[in-house]
């Protein structure tokens, strides 16, 4: 067994890019995790220390590889979310492009120079691949809260996301552009965005740990009886999860500026059941209400970023069976001949829908069958299929 990095404790200012990679002998999957990309969500990249040095000490037989890596680490010197502008927001088609060719913007900032050194250390992980590439993107969140997962909708990202014990949260993706897991997941790989908890919160670095090790587990990397702690990881996600429904969608999202003078109301938990017409906050135009029912879900309470928070509902994992049968029957290839939707002659992958025409549930019609929306606007939506939806 070789092991490629030697793993020690580092203070947050001293962090290393590359926290550590564990290689077996033999082929196998690679499991790439990415702890920290918002400075202060310190529990990932802490929790990848403990792996890797419990991995550095065991030496247990592994097929593929295993690769820790932190986000932003100018960030967390500071312990900031972002220095700049927020390091997971940036991860476009063309900005990674013009990262692959070697150009910075002119007067780069933290966050140019990050972005291109994690990008960097991300493709050397990926081409040293011998099988399926998993990716977990590990972060916290300013709100007490449990663990979730976050993942486009592709079967095989649910796949991965079923099999670690915490909710499951549909369609967050689509209101959080240029992320890094939607750029993983662009190059055919398999992603999950995990939520351990609180930012401060010492368990949050154990189920992020819990996590990493169940993700091992069932990708492949190693065997389970090389994991005496994989029963006591799974009952410690089921219990931070308890009362929670293992599968939510989205169904309001409240973005904000810095101008608006937004202000949560304190101490209001994830997972909280809001009824419609309650207050969640106030800004420069007074109080801000809940337009829907739902359960909170990722409430601000730091000084950076621009969502304010989102509302998702519980739905009944029989969907998830119906939408799985709907997409093997490659049903997609006949949605154009629903009334109000054509498809985008330069991109069959992407509909038009004309929404004065097609106006029950098209988005969880759509949702069912893989698509993921873009926009709504003019009375007109518009949704494209996700890739590797196989």
């Amino acid at each position: 067994m070789e092991r490629e990095a030697e793993v020690g404790a580092v203070s947050d200012v001293e962090r290393l890019r590359v926290i550590g990679a564990y290689r077996g002998t033999e082929a196998g999957p690679s499991l790439i995790c990415v702890g920290s990309i918002h400075g202060n969500e310190p529990s990932g990249a802490n929790a990848l220390e403990r792996v890797m040095a419990t991995l550095a000490d065991r030496k247990p037989a592994i097929r593929g590889e295993v690769v820790g890596l932190t986000g932003n680490i100018r960030a967390i010197s500071k312990r900031v979310r972002f220095l700049a502008k927020d390091l997971n927001r940036h991860w476009t088609p063309e900005r990674v492009a013009q990262m692959s060719r070697g150009e910075l913007p002119d007067n780069p900032d933290a966050e140019d120079h990050e972005q291109f050194e994690l990008q960097t250390a991300l493709n050397d992980a990926f081409s040293r691949a011998r099988g399926q590439v998993y990716f977990l993107d590990l972060h916290t969140t300013s709100a007490k809260s449990g663990p979730f997962l976050v993942i486009g909708d592709t079967l095989r990202n649910r796949r991965f996301a079923m099999s670690i014990p915490a909710p499951i949260i549909l369609g967050l993706e689509e209101r959080l552009g240029g992320t890094l897991p939607e750029y993983a997941n662009s190059l055919g790989h398999i992603t999950i965005g995990f939520e351990a908890g609180q930012h401060d919160d010492p368990r949050s670095v154990d189920i992020h740990e819990a996590g990493i090790w169940l993700g091992m587990i069932s990708s492949g990397i190693i065997d389970e009886s090389d994991v005496p702690e994989a029963e006591a990881y799974r009952a410690l996600m089921r219990k931070a999860s308890e009362g929670v429904p293992r599968v939510l969608e989205l169904c309001h999202h409240h973005r904000i500026k810095q101008s608006d003078g937004f202000v949560m109301e304190p101490q209001i938990p994830n997972f909280e059941m809001i009824q419609a017409g309650q207050r969640l906050a106030g800004d420069k135009n007074g109080d801000v209400l809940a337009p829907v029912k739902g359960r909170l879900l990722l409430p601000l309470y730091q000084g950076q970023g621009n969502d304010g928070y989102f509302l998702a509902r519980g739905i009944n994992p029989m969907w998830l069976t119906v939408s799985s049968w709907f997409r093997r029957m490659r049903l997609d290839r006949i949605v154009h001949w629903l009334p109000g939707v054509r498809r985008r002659p330069a991109d069959p992958n992407t509909v038009e829908i004309d929404d004065h025409i097609a106006r029950w549930f098209v988005v969880q019609i759509f949702h069912l069958l893989g698509f993921r929306q873009r926009s709504h606007r003019e009375g007109q939506w518009v949704f494209s299929r996700r890739k590797h939806d196989d």
